[in-house]
C-alpha cells in the first residue's frame, strides 16, 4: 500500500467567463481529478445552474502520494438528457507548492510570500501565483486558463491539511 504525505485541499473558488455550451448559457461544475499509482480520485463540485461566471467556493479534498504527479481539473456542462459537454480542463503542478511545507516557516510574518510562479507555456497559469503564509498555513491562490476551449479561467486555492500520522515532512 502506497504511503500518504497528506491531504491537499482544493477549494474551487469560482469560475470567469466559461464557455457558453447551452442556448445561452451553462450550468457548470469542475471535476477534480488527481492519479496516486493504483486509484484515480475524481471529485465533482456542485452544478451551478446557467451561469457562465458561477461561484462554487467548495473544497475538493485529495490524498496525495506522490506529489510529482498533477492535479487535473475539468470543467463540464450538466446536461440532463446527453452526455455532459466539456468546457475545457486545466493542470497544476503541486512540487512548488510541497516543497514549500518542507521549509521552516516559524516564526513568519502573516501575509509573507514565499514563493511566487509565473505563467509560461509549461503551466495554465493566467496570472503570478503566489505562495503565501497566512494565519500558521500555507496556501497558494492560482487563476488557470482552460485549455481546449475558446475561453474561460478557474480561480482556486490550495491548502495542505497533514495527517496526524505524518507530522508533515
Amino acid at each position: 500500500m502506497e504511503s500518504i504525505l497528506g491531504l491537499l485541499r482544493v477549494r474551487v473558488k469560482r469560475g470567469i467567463n466559461l464557455a457558453v455550451r447551452d442556448v445561452r448559457s451553462s450550468d457548470p461544475y469542475v471535476s477534480a481529478n488527481f492519479m496516486t499509482k493504483h486509484l484515480l480520485q475524481k471529485l465533482k463540485t456542485r452544478v451551478v445552474k446557467k451561469d457562465v461566471n458561477p461561484h462554487w467556493n467548495e473544497d475538493l479534498t485529495l490524498s496525495v502520494a506522490d506529489p510529482n504527479l498533477p492535479v487535473k481539473l475539468i470543467v463540464y456542462d450538466h446536461d440532463l438528457f446527453t452526455k455532459d459537454d466539456k468546457m475545457g480542463e486545466a493542470e497544476f503542478d503541486i512540487r512548488p507548492f510541497i516543497e514549500t511545507l518542507k521549509m521552516n516557516l516559524a516564526g513568519l510574518p502573516n501575509g509573507t510570500v514565499i514563493t511566487r510562479t509565473q505563467p509560461s507555456r509549461q503551466n495554465c497559469l493566467s496570472e503570478d501565483s503566489c505562495i503565501v503564509y497566512s494565519d500558521g498555513k500555507v496556501v497558494q491562490d492560482l487563476f488557470l486558463r482552460l485549455k481546449n476551449v475558446e475561453c474561460g479561467e478557474l480561480e482556486i486555492q490550495l491548502q495542505w491539511i497533514t495527517l496526524p500520522s505524518t507530522r508533515g515532512f
